[in-house]
């Protein structure tokens, strides 16, 4: 059941995400006179569907439900560079298709910067080992030490003990921090001793025999543990939530840039003929394969793990997918905002035409090749799973 809420949950967050990305993009479209047409909920086949004589978007707008719910669209009036015609968004000016093409991505970054700001009014996880904070305006709260993990056949799962349990006291000591669960397991090894936790807000006791060696790095006890630190902050609660967006702005395009370095030089390694060399490409590319997720990973794994760890968990993955949506936007890859604003500024700054067939043809075959690197990342997805 876990694994249902936690799909249903992504695909509603998600869902919200593009949302506010298209709205963005209408909204802007509207402001420069471009017919907005459809603005949809979801892909279609269509579900349900009303025009709006009068709405925010303009008139007669067609508002719609659509059945394939991740995400959604907005349509506007004369969508290609070449169209002409009066509230097409081809015959505006290059600065008013920039702000259109642009204006999702905006929607998606500020967003981000709303739910940082949330998260620091209440607590904001510790994430980034430099984290932006103001001093003098910030309280750092360290939460219980949690077990993140257990081992099939440990000493933790005999004892009872579950993943998201609280340690109170291990041995009859409290714990400081995550590194005290480890040094008390081994100090103790081979002993039964009394661990003290907290499940669901109820404190409860069981005794545990430990393991009397370490020798596959499983543990004494079994289990891996983590402890949450959560920044919070009162009036600086915004400027906080902006200093983190840029902060993991700046982390997300390093990270990218890490994962296209790895994944190109690991592919190209492969041919070697140093066996060393190879070894080391597989290893570049299964740090990437790491380090990515798709639709399955997303709802099937990350989602539910969120859900199960609480609200703000959720909100934190939200403001993180927001930002991650920005960033991929306005990458200059075809079919995206940033590419379609490439390929226009390209054609400009060539001064050539750039009529419809060229522009949907180099759309199409960036959307193809987004829709075989998804294909490869689920089946990577599936294989973790």
């Amino acid at each position: 059941m876990d694994i249902v809420f936690g799909v249903i949950l992504g695909i509603i967050v998600l869902t919200i995400l593009v949302v506010i990305h298209e709205l963005g993009h209408a909204l802007v479209a509207r402001r420069n006179g471009v017919v907005v047409e459809e603005f949809g909920v979801g892909f279609p086949p269509l579900a349900w569907g009303k025009k709006v004589k009068k709405s925010l978007l303009g008139k007669n707008v067609l508002f719609s439900v659509n059945w394939l719910p991740l995400g959604g669209f907005v349509k506007l009036q004369g969508e290609n560079d070449s169209a002409d015609r009066p509230g097409d968004y081809g015959a505006v000016t290059f600065w008013q298709k920039t702000k259109i093409l642009l204006a999702g991505v905006a929607m998606n970054w500020l967003t981000a910067v709303v739910l940082f700001s949330f998260l620091a009014a209440i607590g904001l996880p510790k994430i980034l080992p430099n984290q932006f904070s103001i001093p003098s305006d910030t309280q750092t709260i360290r939460q219980p030490v949690e077990l993140v993990s257990i081992v099939d056949g440990s000493p933790a799962e005999k004892a009872g003990l579950q993943q998201g349990d609280k340690i109170i006291r291990f041995a009859g000591e409290p714990l400081e921090g995550a590194a005290d669960l480890s040094r008390l397991a081994k100090d103790n090894g081979g002993k039964m001793v009394e661990v003290i936790y907290s499940r669901n807000n109820v404190e409860a006791s069981t005794p545990v025999t430990l393991r009397d060696n370490n020798d596959d790095k499983k543990g004494y006890l079994g289990a891996g543990s983590a402890q949450q630190e959560l920044i919070k902050a009162s009036w600086s609660a915004p400027i906080v939530g902006f200093g983190t967006t840029v902060q993991m702005t700046a982390v997300t395009l390093q990270g990218l840039g890490d994962v296209i370095g790895k994944g190109l030089s690991g592919l190209v390694l492969q041919f070697s003929f140093d066996e060393d060399t190879k070894t080391a490409a597989k290893a570049d590319l299964a740090t990437v394969g790491d380090s990515v997720a798709g639709p399955v990973g997303i709802f099937g794994v990350i989602f539910p793990a969120a859900e199960k760890a609480g609200p703000t968990h959720v909100i934190l993955l939200a403001a993180i997918i927001s930002l991650t949506l920005a960033v991929m936007n306005i990458l200059p890859i075809p079919a995206l905002d940033g590419g379609r604003w490439f390929v226009t500024a390209l054609f400009r700054a060539l001064k050539k035409p750039l009529n419809k067939d060229i522009e949907e043809k180099i759309h199409g075959a960036g959307f193809m090749a987004l829709m075989f690197l998804v294909v490869l990342i689920t089946i990577a997805d599936i294989g973790k799973l």
